[in-house]
């Protein structure tokens, strides 16, 4: 596959939409978009119209993750790749395509049951995206919204899945231990054509992980909103699961912390992208060259 491949968009079902709300735009500094009858809501961090659903319910987990190609052609060869390795694809109606602001949507499920959208044509808003949280920017319009790290029931399974269905490329893998647990994680991201750079991930998978999604990234334009952003998840009272460190992998700086909904959230600055041509793979032994500690903090000695 040749077309570009990004990640479009995701979906979140909530328990509790009006924290949601506060977080999303209080903390997070993403902006309403469209409002459901149900109470559903949808936001928007860039140029376009809509990035992330979230819809009413009790499982508190993503629903569904997107990805968006080229155009219609680019689309149609991608859903006859997918069905010729026995994967079930279904073309969503126009009206559903239309709730999801795309010009056509098709759907299958990967191998942990999760809903993967492939979309084209997503549209545009007509203005300019600004928030009164930012400084600066999202990093985000065609490089993608930022990364999703998955559940796998078999991780090497997902991986070889995503890079036969939709062509994503091995970046890297950290294996560690964290306080006594193994971590194992691998990272992949999105061909790349020539010229072309990609974030150096946009997807990851783990094993026994408690939920669908361990955590999403949103990356911004300039080291300070990584600060304030920080202080606003610690002024709204959110849990902070590791303090701002950098990955030795995608030498992101970032903090991670608890949505309300019980999933992790990663806000970060700096990441690398990568180019195919020149692009080799490895293995970390170490998750971060410095900080991410788990809170709280040790007490000082006497």
């Amino acid at each position: 596959m040749t077309d570009n491949l990004t990640l479009s968009h995701l979906g979140f079902e909530v328990s509790d939409l009006a924290a949601w709300e506060t977080f999303a735009t209080q903390v997070l500094g993403l902006t309403v978009a469209r409002r459901g009858a149900d109470g559903a809501f949808s936001l928007r961090m860039d140029g376009h119209a809509q990035r992330l659903w979230i819809t009413p319910g009790p499982r508190d987990d993503l629903s569904f993750v997107g990805f968006e190609v080229d155009d219609g052609a680019a689309l149609e060869a991608r859903v006859a790749h997918v069905q010729s390795m026995g994967v079930d694809v279904a073309w969503a109606e126009a009206d559903e395509a239309a709730a999801r602001d795309v010009a056509r949507l098709a759907r299958f499920k990967d191998l942990n049951g999760v809903q993967v959208e492939l979309v084209c044509g997503a549209a545009r808003a007509t203005g300019p995206f600004a928030s009164e949280a930012l400084i600066s920017r999202f990093v985000a319009d065609d490089l993608g919204l930022g990364h999703v790290v998955m559940r796998a029931r078999d991780r090497q399974q997902s991986v070889d899945f995503y890079a036969q269905a939709l062509g994503f490329v091995l970046s890297d893998r950290i294996t560690c231990e964290i306080g006594g647990y193994p971590v194992d994680i691998t990272f992949m991201h999105a061909a790349s054509g020539p010229g072309r750079l990609s974030r150096h991930h946009s997807l990851a998978f783990g094993e026994k992980l408690p939920k669908r999604l361990h955590h999403f990234m949103l990356e911004v334009a300039v080291l300070d909103d990584v600060g304030r952003a920080y202080d606003r998840t610690v002024d709204h009272r959110h849990r902070i699961t590791q303090t701002i460190g950098r990955h030795p992998n995608d030498r992101m700086v970032s903090f991670y912390a608890l949505t309300p909904s019980g999933f992790e959230f990663e806000y970060g600055w700096g990441g690398l992208q990568v180019n195919d041509e020149v692009w080799e793979s490895t293995t970390y032994d170490h998750i971060s060259e410095w900080g991410h500690r788990r809170p709280p903090y040790p007490r000082p000695r006497d």
